[in-house]
């Protein structure tokens, strides 16, 4: 069988709050440092890198279609990422730590989780090779 899954393309978050949709947008370009790929109307994409997070301001949606339970980013810089959310006010609810996945194979990796700007969980994810 042939694995057509690449990657994630992108992540979608929705609100319904012009203040909150600028705040969602200063979350992910000052604290987090994702550049604007594309925007439009009622939304923007943002860049990760490998993939996007798509940000609408055009309706509710935080519980109409379900809830993500978290999406992590990959990251080199835990510890610095998890201090710029701490000072922009933010929560840092998993301090930065070293985890074992006793998965198969092993991974080790160092990790945080923080609460953004529109009540999603996101998680700082340095997978260590």
């Amino acid at each position: 069988m042939l694995n057509y899954i690449k990657g994630i393309h992108h992540i979608s978050l929705k609100c319904d709050d012009t203040n909150k949709y600028a705040e969602a947008i200063r979350f992910y370009t000052e604290c987090l440092g994702l550049i604007v790929y594309r925007k439009w109307n009622e939304g923007i994409l943002l860049s990760t890198g490998n993939s996007y997070i798509e940000i609408f301001c055009n309706g509710k949606g935080t519980e109409e279609k379900g809830a993500v339970r978290h999406f992590a980013l990959a990251t080199d810089n835990v510890d610095m990422f998890a201090d710029r959310i701490k000072e922009a006010g933010y929560d840092v609810f998993i301090e930065p730590k070293d985890i074992v996945l006793t998965s198969e194979p092993e991974v080790r990796a160092r990790i945080a989780f923080c609460k953004g700007p529109l009540g999603e969980e996101i998680e700082l994810f340095d997978e260590k090779i």
